[in-house]
């Protein structure tokens, strides 16, 4: 198998059928033995009947469908390790990303001999808002973070048989893709590419959120360092302020009234304290979740290409005739 193409499925209908055409179109220009796998992250519209309706057309063409909606980046890892191709090419199945992608992937590979050709947005798409705090995320993330992470990549990216071994060797429950990306190594080649716009986001401002804190705090315990520096800060601080009252109170007999001041000392210090402790919480409820080593996904069933199943049959009777 000379190619696989991976995609996860979530309120794909609209697009599926022309993403499956335009994909093919391209496997097929390239002239490469290729399979197509298709992930149903739970998509509540009609993503994976159209995908069983292709699939009954395309022998090429492999349907997993997950027992629920697991996100994004798991259906994804789920669709890597189902791959047998010795490129695979990840992309969404929404054509914000275009399938045709695949031609400059192969060549850029082709002509650097690296292991993952990857798209980088010319210019990141979305309002204002949306372009200065994915900015702002990309630069907290690589200051908090050991392993620093290419800003406004995108999910498309082409990538060899070894390094796709090497990434779903990764048993992290959490996933942050990007993260895994690029602590995966090899020789990575970024490509510009023009990313369309398809839409309102689905990731609302919560959600974004939730992945600025998952993402940071599944590769990097700096925000822990950061507790104790900050502790040992605000104690010299303390002490210093604690000196200086008793120095004033004992030589110069001067005592400083303030009851407002107590009081917004305290809350501050609550608060901080809080703060504090729900830092070390999402780490530990992140070691809770990766002791559990639950799957990170559950696939309800298989629908194999016509290769898989033939391969199948063959490797029957194969042990048959051994027999």
């Amino acid at each position: 198998m000379d190619l696989s193409i991976v995609s996860s499925l979530y309120h794909s209908a609209p697009y599926l059928r022309e993403f499956h055409r335009r994909a093919s179109a391209t496997a097929q220009q390239l002239g490469l033995d290729y399979e197509i796998i298709l992930v149903n992250d739970g998509s509540p519209d009609e993503s994976l009947t159209i995908a069983l309706e292709l699939r009954r057309s395309d022998p090429r063409l492999c349907v997993i469908d997950l027992s629920r909606n697991f996100g994004h980046h798991k259906a994804m890892m789920t669709g890597l390790a189902h791959t047998r191709g010795s490129r695979v090419f990840l992309l969404d199945a929404d054509l914000e990303e275009e399938p045709e992608l695949l031609l400059p992937f192969a060549e850029t590979l082709e002509r650097t001999g690296a292991d993952v050709a990857y798209g980088v947005q010319q210019s990141r798409k979305g309002g204002f808002t949306e372009r200065v705090t994915g900015d702002l995320f990309y630069r907290l993330f690589n200051w908090l973070s050991a392993q620093a992470v290419p800003p406004n990549q995108l999910s498309a990216r082409l990538m060899t048989r070894r390094y796709v071994d090497s990434l779903v060797a990764h048993r992290d429950r959490e996933i942050f893709l990007a993260g895994l990306w690029a602590a995966t190594g090899y020789q990575q080649v970024p490509v510009p590419v023009r990313k369309h716009c398809k839409g309102v986001s689905s990731y609302s401002l919560g959600r974004k959120i939730s992945l600025a804190v998952n993402s940071i705090t599944s590769f990097s315990n700096r925000p822990l360092e950061m507790i104790f520096y900050l502790g040992a800060v605000i104690l010299v601080l303390s002490f210093t302020a604690a000196t200086f009252l008793i120095v004033r109170r004992l030589f110069f007999g001067q005592l400083l009234p303030g009851w407002a001041s107590m009081m917004v000392a305290l809350c501050f210090m609550g608060g901080l304290n809080l703060f504090c402790v729900g830092i070390v919480g999402i780490y530990l409820a992140k070691v809770f979740s990766e002791t559990k080593e639950r799957p990170y996904t559950v696939i309800r069933q298989v629908y194999p290409h016509a290769a898989g199943r033939e391969s199948a049959t063959e490797a029957a009777l194969a042990a048959i005739e051994g027999r």
